[in-house]
């Protein structure tokens, strides 16, 4: 990496916290796509079949291709399987596929060397290719902790050789639940842990002077992953490396969950320029997965890019990267303090959700179904779900039905002066109106609409704070998370504790390569998601007038779920399946998801062998692992407590785990 470039970075995770800017990587040839430097950010997926299965593998890996994969990965568990590469290589190849194979690798060294003869890329895990994961606590004297590092090196070294001599590239791939017992004794299970676990393989690969590495730092957390990822950078910059790095959020799951947690923590690394080629891990079939990578990544291909004008990189003003890293650790999550207005938001109150039904027939009370609130004609009343929204906003239209007593109402200012009731119902200003209304202001909660660029105004100067006041922020701004995010840095500076509601609006094109409603989730999910993870925002309004309020709905608290902010449904941990897995992970999932749904914030994983399982369920308060052909092992944690159960019988018995823990809920009629 260039002197230049080591300087810029210095101290940061990426080259500006307030423009779009891609962060400059080494260029690795990987077969005749090259990845890194200035090519495009890269699409790929893994293959399902049996690796035995030639037929099954290659027609998979053709669908994967022809849906936009420019890589295809496949598992190579053993010897048997690493040397079958061969021939699905040459099947694809006489097909005329050209796509770069990549063998994905655990525990077997020696599968390993089989297959970077073989393949144009291997992807190896640091935690368990020539290390154990057993959960136990180790204690290591500097000199035998380097000793293991030594022994580690001896049956690394050979894979090395041979990826130099055939050509081949490297995937170091640190994921969060696999970390060895050496990593977890030493750092624990953090970021940092992560980090160090692929450094110590780098570092081993610099030694022996190959440099055809790609590295990522997957976890089903998306805020570990997030934090992962930043201090990776900033810890191989400082070592003089700027390795490409593959972006993902392991055991994602399937459909909306699926989608909006991988833009979380995909989209968020994404915004501040980083990543060269991204896998979305979806429990789906894995031509799925390429669209929905495809369009998180399109929206960047707009941008300018600090790789593509070669400028160095402007100071934006008291507000730029230095500033807003004072202000903010961006390694660890810390939620911005605010006052608590109204008792209602901010503070310790969970982030809320606003919608817009000021366009909906607003003589039914039915109108409320989709925003949480369920209408009974016949009792003349309301139950709230689970995802029951908080605000809604009519703007000038009056409703002509009474409202649940427990839903506020939000009118423009004007609107607002001429009700005659304002019990649960609040105004929201301009910037302008706020300072003008004097003493006709709500007593109870004033919310204010209000832009970045608003900070350095006149009338923002002359704003009359009091502990009603919420900001409601909006942007136009094409990079729009980073304008938001410079806000808050410079609140924050000011010492202000203002609870503020992220706003953001979207129009959607009916050609798009995905539905409008994926994109709603993809990019919601990126420009919300990237400043919840960092602990700003006290609650979000998302704005699309093509889409119904209940996909609205259930994807505002799908991001608040991904991103830990307000827990309203089960999580499920699901590894997106491959030639390992032991069972039919996506009806598996969905029946399971059948029966344990209404069990919120509890997290289950779903795992398809013992390589996931249990160490890529991450924090999952249960497991279902399969552990042989018809065979299931269930976890409690990471405890494995009932073993090799037959796969009949394994949904019943983790729900009697789940019970026995006092954490069952009979399913209301």
């Amino acid at each position: 990496m260039n002197t230049d470039a080591v300087k810029l970075l210095q101290g940061r995770y990426c080259n500006s916290l307030t423009e779009y800017s891609r962060f400059v990587t080494r260029e690795v040839a990987i077969g005749d796509v090259p990845m890194g430097g200035n090519n495009p950010i890269r699409i790929q997926s893994m293959t399902t079949t049996d690796t035995m299965d030639t037929i099954g593998t290659v027609e998979q890996s053709i669908r994967m291709i022809e849906a936009g994969c420019e890589y295809v990965r496949i598992t190579a568990p053993s010897i048997k399987e690493a040397q079958n590469l061969a021939e699905i290589k040459k099947q694809l190849r006489q097909r005329g596929y050209t796509a770069p194979l990549v063998a994905d690798i655990h525990f077997t060294p020696n599968a390993a060397e089989v297959a970077a003869r073989i393949v144009e890329k291997v992807r190896v895990n640091p935690g368990n290719y020539a290390d154990k994961k057993k959960f136990d606590q180790l204690d290591y004297t500097d000199a035998e902790y380097q000793g293991e590092l030594e022994r580690i090196y001896q049956k690394f070294a050979p894979l090395v050789k041979i990826c130099k001599e055939y050509g081949t590239a490297m995937r170091i791939g640190t994921n969060h639940g696999s970390l060895s017992d050496r990593i977890m004794s030493r750092y624990g299970d953090t970021p940092q842990g992560m980090v160090e676990s692929a450094m110590e393989f780098m570092r081993m690969c610099e030694t022996l002077n190959y440099y055809n590495l790609v590295v990522s730092m997957k976890s089903s957390n998306p805020q570990v992953m997030v934090q992962a990822y930043r201090l990776l950078v900033e810890t191989m910059v400082a070592e003089g490396m700027n390795y490409p790095l593959h972006l993902g959020v392991t055991e994602a799951g399937d459909g909306e969950d699926g989608r909006i947690k991988s833009a979380v923590g995909i989209g968020t690394l994404l915004e501040d320029g980083l990543g060269d080629t991204v896998r979305v891990s979806l429990t789906e079939e894995p031509e799925a997965e390429a669209p929905v990578a495809i369009a998180l990544v399109e929206r960047y291909s707009s941008r300018k890019s600090l790789v593509e004008s070669q400028k160095p990189q402007k100071d934006h003003g008291p507000w730029s990267m230095a500033h807003g890293l004072k202000t903010h650790n961006p390694y660890e999550y810390k939620r911005r303090h605010t006052y608590e207005a109204n008792a209602f938001i901010g503070g310790h109150m969970v982030p809320r959700v606003v919608i817009d039904l000021s366009k909906k027939n607003l003589k039914d009370p039915a109108v409320l179904n989709d925003a949480g609130y369920l209408y009974s004609a016949l009792l003349d009343k309301y139950n709230m779900a689970d995802q029951s929204v908080d605000f809604v906003y009519l703007a000038d239209e009056l409703p002509s039905f009474n409202f649940p007593g427990n839903l506020k109402q939000l009118y423009n200012y004007k609107t607002w002066q001429k009700l005659a009731d304002k019990t649960m119902c609040h105004p929201l200003f301009t910037l302008a109106e706020y300072i003008n209304a004097d003493a006709d202001r709500s007593s109870a909660l004033n919310l204010v609409l209000i832009k970045p660029a608003d900070i350095e105004s006149d009338e923002f100067g002359a704003l009359p704070f009091s502990q009603s006041l919420v900001f409601v922020l909006e942007t136009d701004e094409l990079h729009g998370m980073a304008d938001q995010r410079q806000f808050f840095f410079k609140i924050e500076e000011l010492g202000l504790d203002v609870p503020v509601i992220i706003k953001r609006s979207y129009s959607f094109d009916a050609e798009a390569n995905v539905s409008a409603i994926t994109n709603l989730q993809l990019y919601a999910a990126t420009d919300l998601g990237a400043l919840l993870v960092d602990g700003f925002g006290d609650g979000i309004w998302i704005d699309v007038p093509e889409i119904d309020t209940k996909a609205i709905t259930s994807t505002a608290f799908g991001i608040l779920q991904a991103t830990r902010s307000r827990i309203s449904k089960t999580e499920y941990i699901s590894c997106p399946s491959c030639g390992r897995t032991l069972f039919d992970l996506m009806v598996t999932t969905q029946m399971i998801r059948s029966r344990t749904s209404h069990l919120k914030g509890l997290k289950i994983g779903i795992m398809g062998c013992i390589v996931n399982g249990p160490g890529e369920m991450a924090d999952a308060d249960y497991g279902y692992v399969g552990s042989g052909t018809d065979k299931v092992t269930l976890y409690r944690g990471k405890e494995a407590v009932k073993k090799n159960i037959n796969s009949t019988k394994a949904l019943d018995e983790l729900i009697n785990i789940i019970k026995e823990d006092g954490n069952w809920v009979e399913l209301e009629n």
